[in-house]
């Protein structure tokens, strides 16, 4: 399995990477006020990339800070006395289960 994910890793930069060397003429982009950045168009796809990657952290910023808040304000669990050992209950897997529990994934 771990060879077919690497196949698919290389596959998807070497199609990047004939993305970049077909479009290696320059692009302009326009802004207001006659103002124009020239740069070759893989800059511009990057550029852009980036742009939209740091925008969506930002715009998730205000939902992580309320689930942190959350996650402080729940008090945790009273601990074990330490004379009483710890032991795990056994678990059982029921074979007629339409999803049996998949340990180590």
């Amino acid at each position: 399995m771990r060879f077919f994910t690497w196949l698919f890793r290389a596959f998807v930069f070497f199609a990047l990477f004939a993305f970049a060397l077909n479009n290696q003429h320059d692009a302009s982009v326009r802004w207001f006020f006659g103002q124009e950045w020239r740069a070759p168009m893989i800059f511009v796809v990057l550029a852009a990339f980036g742009l939209g990657c740091a925008f969506g952290v930002v715009a998730m910023v205000p939902s992580w800070w309320k689930h942190w808040r959350i996650a402080r304000r729940v008090q945790p669990a009273e601990p074990m006395p330490a004379d009483k050992p710890v032991v795990a209950a056994p678990t059982t897997i029921d074979p007629h289960a339409e999803h049996p529990p998949r340990d180590g994934l």
